[in-house]
């Protein structure tokens, strides 16, 4: 009788379980392999459509910001002066002496029966004022009133406001340097909605802005303008949306 022969070790060892290298593990994850649903999945395609997407995004905006700055610095720079400038009153926005100066001519010439500085200095007084801009005493002193209130361009509007509700004027004459003209008559449109302005650009000496494009100074000078107006324009329309 042959006895069977004791199985050998071989036989009792059990099946070794196949190894994955670090490697072939990270080949795998990136074929898909393992954990084909787990959160390793597809993330890389989705990643780089939003990072495509925003900086498309991002150039558009880019692209639709210089358009919109260049269609503003062009009117600006072209802003003429109107033809016979009349009003029933004159305001003039502070923030230079020719500014002043000029409002100031216009109610000389009899354009106006009244004006109004707004925005003067609160140490600023009058006989600074007439000594400044060399303007005609008693035309001053009969004609010309004072706003020490408004600190921004938003507070030249509410002040002018009162000031016109309280004389009744109909028409107004709007005074200010031709780079801040939109952004003036945009608060004065919407504290006085029933006013009709009449914009009068004022152009500084020294400020180029027929050729604001080859010089560096002056376009930062449009630029921060532009912000500012930009600005005023979502906060004037987002108060007109939620009141």
């Amino acid at each position: 009788m042959t006895r069977a022969s004791p199985p050998g070790r071989d036989s009792l060892r059990a099946e070794p379980t196949p190894s994955c290298s670090t490697g072939s593990r990270s080949e795998a994850i990136r074929r898909g392999g393992i954990w084909p649903n787990g959160p390793q999945a597809g993330w890389s395609v989705p990643l780089r459509g939003l990072l495509a997407g925003g900086v498309l995004g991002f150039a558009f905006i880019l692209i639709a910001f210089a358009g919109l700055f260049g269609v503003f610095a062009h009117k600006v720079s072209t802003a003429s002066l109107p033809a016979d400038p009349q009003a029933d009153a004159i305001v003039v926005l502070t923030g230079g002496t020719e500014r002043i100066s000029q409002a100031l001519t216009l109610l000389d010439e009899g354009r106006a029966r009244r004006l109004l500085i707004s925005g003067v200095h609160p140490g600023t007084t009058r006989d600074q004022i007439v000594s400044v801009t060399s303007a005609d005493r008693p035309l001053f002193d009969c004609c010309v009133d004072l706003d020490r209130i408004a600190l921004n361009t938003a507070g030249n509007a509410t002040e002018t406001a009162h000031w016109v509700k309280k004389h009744g004027f109909k028409t107004l004459l709007v005074v200010t340097s031709a780079y801040h003209l939109p952004r003036a008559s945009l608060e004065l449109t919407d504290t006085l909605p029933d006013i009709d302005l009449v914009p009068y650009p004022v152009y500084a000496s020294g400020l180029d802005l027929s050729s604001w494009y080859s010089d560096r100074k002056t376009m930062q000078l449009l630029m921060r303008e532009y912000v500012k107006y930009t600005l005023a324009r979502l906060r004037i329309g987002a108060s007109r949306i939620f009141g």
